[in-house]
C-alpha cells in the first residue's frame, strides 16, 4: 500500500509524471474529476485521453471522488487521480455547502486506500493574489486540501519543469 501526492503547477509535467510512474504497474485504472463544459476543456480532456494508454480503466468522478477511491482502490492494483484541484472547483461551484465534509471523507478514502494510489493536484498559491473573493478561496481551499493530502500520503513529489522535486519519501520529509 502506498500514497503518492504528485504537485506542480499548470503545464509543468505533473500528469506525466504520475501517468509514468502509473504506467510501471500491470493493473491501472485512472479517476479523472474534469468536466467538459467548453470547447477548451473538451480538448484539454482529449489531449489527456490520448496521452494515457487505451487498456487502463477510466473512472469519471467530477464530484463523488471518495466513493470512486472506495469502490476503484484494491490491493496490487494501481489508481491514479487526476485531478484534484478540479474535483475541488466541481464541489466548491456545484454544491459549496459540502466542501468541509467532501474533503474529511476525501482525505480519509486517500488515507484506508489499499494498493497504490496516485493523486495530482495543482499547486495554485505561488502566484499572485487573486483579485474577487472567490478565487482567494478556492486558493486557499486548495492549499488546505494539499496539505492535508500530503499528511496522509508516503511520498509526495513537487514537479517543476518536468524534472520530479522529492518532498517526502517513504514517510520521510526531505
Amino acid at each position: 500500500m502506498s500514497r503518492h501526492l504528485v504537485l506542480g503547477g499548470a503545464r509543468s509535467g505533473k500528469s506525466r509524471y504520475a501517468q509514468d510512474m502509473a504506467a510501471r504497474a500491470s493493473d491501472v485504472s485512472m479517476i479523472v474529476t474534469a468536466e467538459a463544459w467548453d470547447d477548451e476543456m473538451r480538448a484539454r480532456i482529449a489531449l489527456h485521453r490520448q496521452s494515457r494508454p487505451a487498456h487502463w480503466q477510466t473512472v469519471e468522478a467530477p464530484l463523488a471522488l471518495a466513493a470512486a477511491i472506495d469502490a476503484t482502490c484494491r490491493p496490487n492494483a494501481c489508481v491514479l487521480i487526476d485531478c484534484m484541484t478540479l474535483w475541488l472547483s466541481n464541489v466548491m461551484c456545484g454544491v459549496p455547502d459540502t466542501l468541509e465534509h467532501a474533503c474529511d471523507v476525501l482525505v480519509d478514502a486517500v488515507a484506508r486506500a489499499p494498493g497504490e494510489l496516485i493523486i495530482v493536484a495543482n499547486e495554485v498559491g505561488w502566484g499572485i493574489v487573486p483579485e474577487n473573493a472567490l478565487a482567494r478561496q478556492f486558493r486557499d481551499e486548495a492549499g488546505r486540501l494539499n496539505q492535508r493530502l500530503a499528511a496522509v500520503c508516503d511520498t509526495v513529489t513537487l514537479v517543476v519543469a518536468g524534472l520530479p522535486m522529492p518532498l517526502k519519501h517513504n514517510g520521510a520529509v526531505r
